[in-house]
């Protein structure tokens, strides 16, 4: 973590300012303008509820954006045995931790003050976990993919951009219209900002049909994806 912020004047202080920026405009935005915090939240644990889908979001965002074009930019690499190459999709998931783990601790810290930790903050870790192998797999399939469409780099930003909305960061799923829902069943990422805001904020652990979707969407993604990256990087030479 300390190499990834050498030479800047902040340092590791960047990882806990980035998303408290984020988090300044959204409790601004969400907070005074549009005012729609929910009636059950006190404004501090709002934001809390927001920061909790907030930290794991800006993982992934950072885990993708670099794990999209990680194999063509380490095609250097393809024929070394001393670096995998499977392991280029994994390292972007890994420094993207530096964001979640100061955040995860800043959320506990002022959770913990205000007294909001319950026994089930004791998910989070499993949660943290299946995050990673979930971001892993995905990275792997995404990598392989821009090896032969590279427009998908760009696209990364549009697709990352309609899923922040389409997660309930800001909103609780009950605010959601009904003829909407689908939009966040069929959003990976707001699986996993639902189990954090329980676990980390709400004192709740998520349903087990939440666990189950969540366990099989991760473990599912990571087979997946190291096998077709195993089977794909065959042809990789040919293209990247």
């Amino acid at each position: 973590m300390a190499a990834r912020y050498a030479g800047s004047l902040l340092g590791v202080g960047w990882a806990l300012v980035a998303p408290l920026a984020i988090l300044a405009i959204y409790a601004v935005v969400y907070l005074y303008i549009f005012a729609v915090r929910p009636t059950q939240m006190s404004p501090l644990e709002y934001v809390l509820y927001m920061f909790a889908g907030l930290v794991p979001f800006l993982m992934s965002g950072e885990a993708l954006n670099g794990g999209v074009s990680s194999v063509v930019a380490n095609r250097s690499v393809l024929n070394n045995t001393v670096f995998p190459i499977d392991l280029a999709p994994v390292k972007p998931v890994l420094m993207s931790q530096a964001v979640s783990i100061v955040g995860f601790a800043t959320i506990v810290l002022l959770s913990a003050a205000t007294g909001r930790v319950t026994w089930a903050i004791l998910a989070w870790p499993l949660l943290w976990g299946l995050q990673v192998l979930f971001l892993v797999g995905l990275n792997w399939i995404l990598s392989l993919i821009h090896v032969v469409f590279r427009d998908l780099q760009y696209a990364m930003g549009i697709v990352l951009m309609i899923m922040l909305i389409a997660s309930p960061i800001a909103y609780t799923p009950d605010m959601v219209p009904l003829t909407l829902k689908p939009l966040i069943l069929l959003n990976p990422f707001a699986y996993f900002v639902i189990a954090y805001q329980k676990v980390l904020v709400l004192g709740q652990l998520p349903h087990w049909w939440e666990w189950a979707a969540l366990v099989i969407l991760s473990c599912g993604i990571f087979v997946s994806g190291g096998w077709i990256f195993a089977k794909g990087k065959r042809v990789l030479i040919d293209y990247a």
